[in-house]
Protein backbone atom coordinates (compact mmCIF):
# COMPACT_ATOMS: atom_id res chain seq x y z
CA UNK A 1 0.00 0.00 0.00
CA UNK A 2 1.25 2.95 -1.12
CA UNK A 3 1.92 6.38 1.72
CA UNK A 4 -0.86 8.13 -0.44
CA UNK A 5 -3.41 5.67 -0.13
CA UNK A 6 -3.16 6.19 4.00
CA UNK A 7 -2.57 9.27 3.96
CA UNK A 8 1.03 8.28 5.42
CA UNK A 9 4.44 10.30 4.63
CA UNK A 10 7.20 8.19 2.50
CA UNK A 11 8.83 7.16 5.82
CA UNK A 12 7.27 4.47 6.60
CA UNK A 13 8.38 1.36 6.13
CA UNK A 14 9.83 -1.59 8.81
CA UNK A 15 10.84 -0.38 12.27
CA UNK A 16 13.75 -2.43 12.44
CA UNK A 17 15.93 -2.71 9.58
CA UNK A 18 17.28 -6.67 9.40
CA UNK A 19 19.43 -7.45 6.40
CA UNK A 20 18.27 -10.22 4.29
CA UNK A 21 20.78 -12.70 4.79
CA UNK A 22 19.98 -13.04 8.63
CA UNK A 23 16.79 -14.43 9.79
CA UNK A 24 14.69 -12.15 11.94
CA UNK A 25 14.84 -12.79 15.49
CA UNK A 26 11.89 -11.06 16.25
CA UNK A 27 9.10 -12.33 17.66
CA UNK A 28 5.84 -12.62 15.80
CA UNK A 29 2.86 -14.65 16.65
CA UNK A 30 3.05 -18.00 17.13
CA UNK A 31 6.99 -18.06 18.35
CA UNK A 32 9.06 -17.88 21.03
CA UNK A 33 8.36 -15.68 23.69
CA UNK A 34 5.55 -13.86 22.00
CA UNK A 35 2.76 -15.04 24.71
CA UNK A 36 4.62 -14.41 27.73
CA UNK A 37 5.22 -10.69 26.14
CA UNK A 38 2.20 -9.76 25.36
CA UNK A 39 0.20 -11.37 28.37
CA UNK A 40 3.07 -9.17 30.72
CA UNK A 41 2.33 -5.79 28.82
CA UNK A 42 -1.34 -6.59 29.19
CA UNK A 43 -1.07 -6.77 32.85
CA UNK A 44 1.39 -3.70 32.48
CA UNK A 45 -1.93 -1.99 30.51
CA UNK A 46 -3.95 -3.54 33.18
CA UNK A 47 -2.40 -1.92 36.51
CA UNK A 48 -1.33 1.19 34.40
CA UNK A 49 -5.49 2.23 33.42
CA UNK A 50 -6.92 1.25 36.83
CA UNK A 51 -4.30 2.89 38.61
CA UNK A 52 -4.40 5.89 36.48
CA UNK A 53 -7.93 6.30 36.71
CA UNK A 54 -8.88 4.85 39.98
CA UNK A 55 -11.26 7.85 41.39
CA UNK A 56 -13.09 8.85 38.06
CA UNK A 57 -16.39 6.04 38.85
CA UNK A 58 -15.79 7.44 42.58
CA UNK A 59 -15.94 11.43 42.00
CA UNK A 60 -19.47 11.72 42.90
CA UNK A 61 -18.33 10.07 46.45
CA UNK A 62 -15.22 12.15 46.82
CA UNK A 63 -16.95 15.38 45.64
CA UNK A 64 -20.03 14.27 48.61
CA UNK A 65 -16.85 13.83 51.27
CA UNK A 66 -15.12 16.56 50.72
CA UNK A 67 -17.98 19.47 49.77
CA UNK A 68 -16.68 20.05 46.37
CA UNK A 69 -18.24 20.48 42.95
CA UNK A 70 -17.70 17.75 39.62
CA UNK A 71 -15.19 20.59 38.05
CA UNK A 72 -12.96 20.39 41.36
CA UNK A 73 -13.46 16.60 42.24
CA UNK A 74 -12.46 16.08 38.34
CA UNK A 75 -8.80 17.17 39.23
CA UNK A 76 -8.01 14.14 40.89
CA UNK A 77 -8.39 12.78 37.61
CA UNK A 78 -6.67 15.21 35.34
CA UNK A 79 -3.74 15.62 38.23
CA UNK A 80 -2.90 11.90 37.26
CA UNK A 81 -2.95 12.12 33.51
CA UNK A 82 -1.30 15.73 33.54
CA UNK A 83 1.76 14.24 35.32
CA UNK A 84 1.49 11.34 33.25
CA UNK A 85 2.03 14.04 30.50
CA UNK A 86 4.57 16.04 31.85
CA UNK A 87 7.00 13.08 32.42
CA UNK A 88 6.28 10.79 29.89
CA UNK A 89 9.40 12.42 27.33
CA UNK A 90 11.95 12.45 30.20
CA UNK A 91 10.82 9.02 31.22
CA UNK A 92 11.08 7.70 27.84
CA UNK A 93 15.17 9.33 27.49
CA UNK A 94 15.60 7.43 30.73
CA UNK A 95 14.63 4.37 29.07
CA UNK A 96 16.76 4.72 25.77
CA UNK A 97 19.31 4.27 28.58
CA UNK A 98 18.70 2.02 30.97
CA UNK A 99 16.29 -0.04 29.35
CA UNK A 100 12.75 -0.46 28.70
CA UNK A 101 11.97 -3.51 30.86
CA UNK A 102 14.63 -1.48 33.33
CA UNK A 103 12.29 2.06 33.23
CA UNK A 104 8.54 -0.02 33.34
CA UNK A 105 9.82 -2.06 36.03
CA UNK A 106 10.85 1.10 38.07
CA UNK A 107 7.71 2.83 36.98
CA UNK A 108 5.18 0.05 38.01
CA UNK A 109 6.76 -0.35 41.63
CA UNK A 110 6.47 3.65 42.34
CA UNK A 111 3.41 4.19 41.07
CA UNK A 112 1.63 1.15 43.19
CA UNK A 113 3.19 1.99 46.25
CA UNK A 114 2.00 5.19 45.83
CA UNK A 115 -1.16 3.54 45.30
CA UNK A 116 -1.12 2.52 48.50
CA UNK A 117 -1.45 5.56 50.01
CA UNK A 118 -4.13 7.04 48.17
CA UNK A 119 -6.88 6.05 50.44
CA UNK A 120 -5.19 7.35 53.35
CA UNK A 121 -5.51 11.13 51.66
CA UNK A 122 -6.71 13.66 54.69
CA UNK A 123 -7.85 16.35 52.52
CA UNK A 124 -8.70 16.66 48.43
CA UNK A 125 -5.28 18.85 48.09
CA UNK A 126 -3.58 15.77 49.04
CA UNK A 127 -5.44 13.61 47.17
CA UNK A 128 -4.96 15.39 44.11
CA UNK A 129 -0.98 15.93 44.79
CA UNK A 130 -0.64 11.86 45.26
CA UNK A 131 -2.55 11.17 42.19
CA UNK A 132 -0.21 13.68 40.26
CA UNK A 133 3.12 11.57 41.81
CA UNK A 134 1.13 8.45 40.81
CA UNK A 135 0.72 9.74 36.92
CA UNK A 136 4.22 11.10 37.01
CA UNK A 137 5.24 7.21 37.97
CA UNK A 138 3.24 5.75 35.49
CA UNK A 139 5.03 8.17 32.72
CA UNK A 140 7.63 5.25 32.16
CA UNK A 141 4.81 2.78 30.89
CA UNK A 142 3.41 3.87 27.75
CA UNK A 143 6.20 5.07 25.85
CA UNK A 144 8.51 2.26 26.86
CA UNK A 145 6.37 -0.80 25.85
CA UNK A 146 5.85 0.94 22.67
CA UNK A 147 9.44 1.53 21.91
CA UNK A 148 9.87 -2.30 23.68
CA UNK A 149 7.50 -3.87 20.92
CA UNK A 150 8.82 -2.20 18.06
CA UNK A 151 11.90 -3.30 18.93
CA UNK A 152 11.37 -6.94 19.81
CA UNK A 153 8.25 -7.92 17.52
CA UNK A 154 8.55 -8.29 13.86
CA UNK A 155 6.89 -5.15 11.87
CA UNK A 156 4.00 -7.32 10.49
CA UNK A 157 2.72 -8.15 13.61
CA UNK A 158 3.10 -4.92 15.65
CA UNK A 159 0.22 -3.57 15.25
CA UNK A 160 -1.71 -6.33 16.66
CA UNK A 161 0.62 -6.39 19.41
CA UNK A 162 -0.20 -2.54 20.29
CA UNK A 163 -3.62 -3.52 19.90
CA UNK A 164 -3.11 -5.87 22.78
CA UNK A 165 -1.09 -3.67 24.69
CA UNK A 166 -3.93 -1.20 24.60
CA UNK A 167 -6.85 -4.10 25.27
CA UNK A 168 -5.22 -4.80 28.70
CA UNK A 169 -5.29 -0.66 28.98
CA UNK A 170 -9.23 -0.74 28.22
CA UNK A 171 -9.58 -4.27 30.61
CA UNK A 172 -7.73 -1.65 33.59
CA UNK A 173 -10.03 0.98 32.91
CA UNK A 174 -13.08 -1.32 33.29
CA UNK A 175 -11.70 -3.40 35.37
CA UNK A 176 -10.94 -0.55 37.93
CA UNK A 177 -14.02 1.82 37.52
CA UNK A 178 -16.22 -2.03 38.37
CA UNK A 179 -14.11 -2.97 41.28
CA UNK A 180 -14.84 0.17 42.57
CA UNK A 181 -18.44 1.20 42.09
CA UNK A 182 -19.06 -1.86 44.12
CA UNK A 183 -16.52 -1.75 46.61
CA UNK A 184 -17.05 1.92 47.20
CA UNK A 185 -20.98 1.40 47.54
CA UNK A 186 -20.34 -1.09 50.35
CA UNK A 187 -17.36 0.22 52.42
CA UNK A 188 -16.77 3.78 50.74
CA UNK A 189 -14.10 5.21 47.65
CA UNK A 190 -11.65 5.10 50.49
CA UNK A 191 -11.21 1.25 50.75
CA UNK A 192 -12.37 0.92 46.50
CA UNK A 193 -8.87 2.60 45.86
CA UNK A 194 -6.96 0.69 47.83
CA UNK A 195 -8.43 -2.60 46.31
CA UNK A 196 -7.27 -1.61 43.27
CA UNK A 197 -3.78 -0.72 44.50
CA UNK A 198 -3.17 -3.98 45.65
CA UNK A 199 -4.83 -5.53 42.14
CA UNK A 200 -1.90 -3.37 40.68
CA UNK A 201 0.61 -4.57 42.88
CA UNK A 202 0.03 -8.42 42.08
CA UNK A 203 0.18 -7.25 38.21
CA UNK A 204 3.11 -5.80 38.51
CA UNK A 205 4.94 -8.53 40.01
CA UNK A 206 3.47 -10.98 37.79
CA UNK A 207 4.49 -8.37 34.70
CA UNK A 208 8.59 -8.28 36.07
CA UNK A 209 8.45 -12.21 36.02
CA UNK A 210 6.79 -12.70 32.11
CA UNK A 211 8.36 -10.17 30.28
CA UNK A 212 11.26 -11.51 28.52
CA UNK A 213 14.69 -9.99 28.48
CA UNK A 214 15.25 -7.49 25.11
CA UNK A 215 17.32 -8.46 22.36
CA UNK A 216 17.48 -5.77 20.50
CA UNK A 217 18.07 -2.63 22.92
CA UNK A 218 21.07 -0.68 21.97
CA UNK A 219 21.48 2.03 24.55
CA UNK A 220 20.83 6.01 23.83
CA UNK A 221 22.72 9.00 25.18
CA UNK A 222 21.42 10.81 28.01
CA UNK A 223 22.65 14.07 26.47
CA UNK A 224 19.93 16.97 26.76
CA UNK A 225 21.26 18.28 23.19
CA UNK A 226 20.62 14.74 21.65
CA UNK A 227 17.34 14.50 23.77
CA UNK A 228 16.57 17.78 22.16
CA UNK A 229 17.55 16.92 18.58
CA UNK A 230 15.19 13.97 18.67
CA UNK A 231 12.39 15.82 19.90
CA UNK A 232 12.62 18.51 17.35
CA UNK A 233 13.14 16.05 14.41
CA UNK A 234 9.78 14.52 15.13
CA UNK A 235 7.90 17.40 16.07
CA UNK A 236 8.88 18.57 12.35
CA UNK A 237 8.01 15.52 10.94
CA UNK A 238 3.79 16.66 9.59
CA UNK A 239 2.48 13.08 10.11
CA UNK A 240 3.81 12.74 13.51
CA UNK A 241 2.44 16.31 14.37
CA UNK A 242 -1.17 14.61 12.59
CA UNK A 243 -0.77 11.42 15.01
CA UNK A 244 -0.02 12.96 18.18
CA UNK A 245 -2.82 15.52 17.53
CA UNK A 246 -5.22 12.83 16.68
CA UNK A 247 -4.59 10.87 19.71
CA UNK A 248 -5.04 14.27 22.10
CA UNK A 249 -8.13 14.99 20.48
CA UNK A 250 -9.50 11.39 20.81
CA UNK A 251 -8.58 11.12 24.17
CA UNK A 252 -10.38 15.02 25.22
CA UNK A 253 -13.60 13.31 23.92
CA UNK A 254 -12.81 9.87 26.15
CA UNK A 255 -12.06 11.87 29.15
CA UNK A 256 -14.63 14.27 29.23
CA UNK A 257 -17.73 11.82 28.68
CA UNK A 258 -15.96 9.26 31.31
CA UNK A 259 -15.05 11.71 33.57
CA UNK A 260 -18.93 12.96 33.47
CA UNK A 261 -20.71 9.94 33.28
CA UNK A 262 -21.59 8.98 36.39
CA UNK A 263 -22.49 12.28 37.68
CA UNK A 264 -25.20 12.06 34.85
CA UNK A 265 -26.19 8.46 36.19
CA UNK A 266 -26.59 9.12 39.47
CA UNK A 267 -29.05 12.07 39.12
CA UNK A 268 -32.41 12.05 38.11
CA UNK A 269 -33.81 11.02 35.48
CA UNK A 270 -31.54 8.03 35.97
CA UNK A 271 -30.63 7.57 39.75
CA UNK A 272 -28.61 4.86 39.60
CA UNK A 273 -26.72 3.33 42.66
CA UNK A 274 -22.78 3.49 42.95
CA UNK A 275 -22.25 0.25 42.33
CA UNK A 276 -24.38 0.06 39.01
CA UNK A 277 -22.59 3.03 37.85
CA UNK A 278 -19.35 1.48 38.39
CA UNK A 279 -20.81 -1.54 35.92
CA UNK A 280 -21.63 0.42 33.16
CA UNK A 281 -18.04 0.69 32.36
CA UNK A 282 -18.05 -2.85 31.54
CA UNK A 283 -18.25 -1.72 27.91
CA UNK A 284 -14.87 -1.09 28.27
CA UNK A 285 -14.92 -4.84 27.10
CA UNK A 286 -15.79 -3.75 23.13
CA UNK A 287 -12.52 -0.70 23.77
CA UNK A 288 -10.66 -4.41 24.00
CA UNK A 289 -11.92 -6.14 21.13
CA UNK A 290 -11.78 -2.42 19.02
CA UNK A 291 -8.38 -2.15 19.36
CA UNK A 292 -7.18 -5.92 19.50
CA UNK A 293 -8.68 -5.93 16.06
CA UNK A 294 -7.45 -2.52 15.10
CA UNK A 295 -4.67 -4.28 13.08
CA UNK A 296 -7.52 -6.15 10.67
CA UNK A 297 -9.06 -3.04 10.50
CA UNK A 298 -6.19 -0.73 8.91
CA UNK A 299 -5.66 -3.85 6.86
CA UNK A 300 -9.06 -3.40 5.24
CA UNK A 301 -9.33 0.12 4.76
CA UNK A 302 -6.43 1.61 5.20
CA UNK A 303 -5.21 4.33 8.23
CA UNK A 304 -6.84 6.76 6.88
CA UNK A 305 -10.34 4.99 6.74
CA UNK A 306 -9.89 3.64 9.97
CA UNK A 307 -9.69 6.79 11.26
CA UNK A 308 -12.59 8.29 9.61
CA UNK A 309 -14.84 4.65 10.41
CA UNK A 310 -13.42 5.44 14.35
CA UNK A 311 -14.26 9.29 14.30
CA UNK A 312 -18.08 8.86 12.73
CA UNK A 313 -18.50 5.97 15.69
CA UNK A 314 -17.54 8.20 18.55
CA UNK A 315 -19.63 10.85 16.87
CA UNK A 316 -22.45 8.33 16.76
CA UNK A 317 -22.27 7.69 20.24
CA UNK A 318 -21.97 10.88 21.30
CA UNK A 319 -25.29 11.67 19.74
CA UNK A 320 -27.28 8.98 21.15
CA UNK A 321 -26.23 9.80 24.70
CA UNK A 322 -28.36 12.30 24.79
CA UNK A 323 -31.31 10.60 25.07
CA UNK A 324 -33.16 10.69 28.23
CA UNK A 325 -33.60 6.57 28.31
CA UNK A 326 -30.64 4.41 30.03
CA UNK A 327 -30.82 1.84 26.63
CA UNK A 328 -29.60 4.50 24.16
CA UNK A 329 -27.38 6.22 26.86
CA UNK A 330 -25.57 2.69 27.19
CA UNK A 331 -25.65 2.09 23.48
CA UNK A 332 -23.88 4.85 23.05
CA UNK A 333 -21.25 4.51 25.45
CA UNK A 334 -20.42 1.19 23.39
CA UNK A 335 -19.81 3.63 20.36
CA UNK A 336 -18.15 5.39 21.91
CA UNK A 337 -15.89 3.21 23.30
CA UNK A 338 -15.78 1.39 20.05
CA UNK A 339 -14.48 4.57 18.29
CA UNK A 340 -12.09 5.61 21.13
CA UNK A 341 -9.99 2.37 21.64
CA UNK A 342 -9.49 1.59 17.63
CA UNK A 343 -8.58 5.43 16.91
CA UNK A 344 -6.31 5.13 20.04
CA UNK A 345 -4.96 1.67 18.47
CA UNK A 346 -4.23 3.35 14.82
CA UNK A 347 -2.51 5.56 15.93
CA UNK A 348 -0.42 4.86 18.22
CA UNK A 349 0.93 2.00 16.19
CA UNK A 350 1.38 4.30 13.21
CA UNK A 351 3.90 6.39 15.34
CA UNK A 352 6.25 3.27 16.51
CA UNK A 353 5.99 2.47 12.59
CA UNK A 354 6.50 5.77 11.27
CA UNK A 355 9.67 6.81 13.50
CA UNK A 356 12.70 4.96 12.90
CA UNK A 357 15.17 6.51 15.18
CA UNK A 358 14.24 7.91 18.49
CA UNK A 359 11.26 5.59 19.45
CA UNK A 360 10.88 6.25 22.80
CA UNK A 361 10.83 9.92 22.29
CA UNK A 362 8.01 9.36 19.17
CA UNK A 363 6.38 7.47 21.62
CA UNK A 364 6.77 9.61 24.77
CA UNK A 365 5.31 12.61 22.21
CA UNK A 366 2.45 10.81 21.32
CA UNK A 367 1.41 9.96 25.04
CA UNK A 368 2.43 13.67 26.38
CA UNK A 369 -0.26 14.03 23.95
CA UNK A 370 -2.74 11.80 24.45
CA UNK A 371 -2.36 12.74 28.30
CA UNK A 372 -3.09 16.55 28.17
CA UNK A 373 -6.06 15.49 25.95
CA UNK A 374 -7.38 13.27 29.00
CA UNK A 375 -6.66 16.08 31.58
CA UNK A 376 -8.01 18.62 29.13
CA UNK A 377 -11.46 16.05 28.64
CA UNK A 378 -11.72 15.74 31.93
CA UNK A 379 -11.35 19.22 33.23
CA UNK A 380 -13.18 21.25 29.94
CA UNK A 381 -16.01 18.00 29.93
CA UNK A 382 -17.01 18.97 33.78
CA UNK A 383 -16.68 22.50 33.48
CA UNK A 384 -19.33 21.96 30.44
CA UNK A 385 -21.41 19.85 32.61
CA UNK A 386 -21.52 22.14 35.31
CA UNK A 387 -22.97 25.17 33.10
CA UNK A 388 -24.82 23.57 30.17
CA UNK A 389 -25.72 19.45 31.46
CA UNK A 390 -24.43 16.35 29.18
CA UNK A 391 -25.34 18.28 26.41
CA UNK A 392 -22.41 21.02 26.76
CA UNK A 393 -20.10 18.02 27.43
CA UNK A 394 -21.04 16.34 24.32
CA UNK A 395 -20.66 19.20 22.85
CA UNK A 396 -17.12 19.29 23.46
CA UNK A 397 -16.72 15.64 22.57
CA UNK A 398 -18.43 16.79 19.00
CA UNK A 399 -15.89 19.76 18.69
CA UNK A 400 -12.84 17.21 19.00
CA UNK A 401 -14.05 14.27 16.92
CA UNK A 402 -14.62 16.93 13.89
CA UNK A 403 -11.30 18.00 14.48
CA UNK A 404 -10.17 14.26 14.10
CA UNK A 405 -11.46 14.58 10.73
CA UNK A 406 -10.39 17.53 9.92
CA UNK A 407 -6.76 16.39 10.40
CA UNK A 408 -7.32 13.19 8.27
CA UNK A 409 -8.69 15.49 5.40
CA UNK A 410 -5.72 17.54 5.55
CA UNK A 411 -3.29 14.81 5.85
CA UNK A 412 -4.66 12.55 3.29
CA UNK A 413 -4.47 15.95 0.82
CA UNK A 414 -0.98 16.52 1.62
CA UNK A 415 -0.47 12.90 1.10
CA UNK A 416 -1.55 13.45 -2.57
CA UNK A 417 0.05 16.51 -3.38
CA UNK A 418 3.50 15.14 -2.02
CA UNK A 419 2.86 12.33 -5.01
CA UNK A 420 2.44 14.65 -7.74
CA UNK A 421 5.54 16.69 -6.97
CA UNK A 422 8.18 16.16 -9.51
CA UNK A 423 11.79 14.48 -8.70
CA UNK A 424 14.39 16.81 -8.93
CA UNK A 425 17.05 15.42 -10.84
CA UNK A 426 20.38 16.05 -9.74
Amino acid sequence: MSPASTGASSVMGAVTTVPASEPDSRMAPGGPGYRRMSFALFLAGVATFALLYSTQALLPLISGEFGVAASEASWTVAAATGGLALFVLPMSALSERFGRRTVMTASLAVAVSVGLLVPFAPSLGVLVVLRALQGAALAGLPASATAYLAEEVRPKALVTAIGLFVAGNSVGGMSGRVITGWVAQVWGWRVAVGVIGVIAVACAVAFRLLLPEPRHFAAGSLRPRVLARTVRDHLADPLLRRLYAIGALFMTVFGGVYTVIGYRLTEAPFSLPQGIVGSIFLVYLVGTVSASTAGRLVGRLGRRGALYLAGGTTAAGLLLTLAGSLVPVLLGLVLITAGFFAGHAVASSAVSKTATTGRAQASALYQSAYYIGSSAGSTVGATAFHSGGWAGTVAVGLLAVLGVVTITVLGSRAARVATRQPVTAH
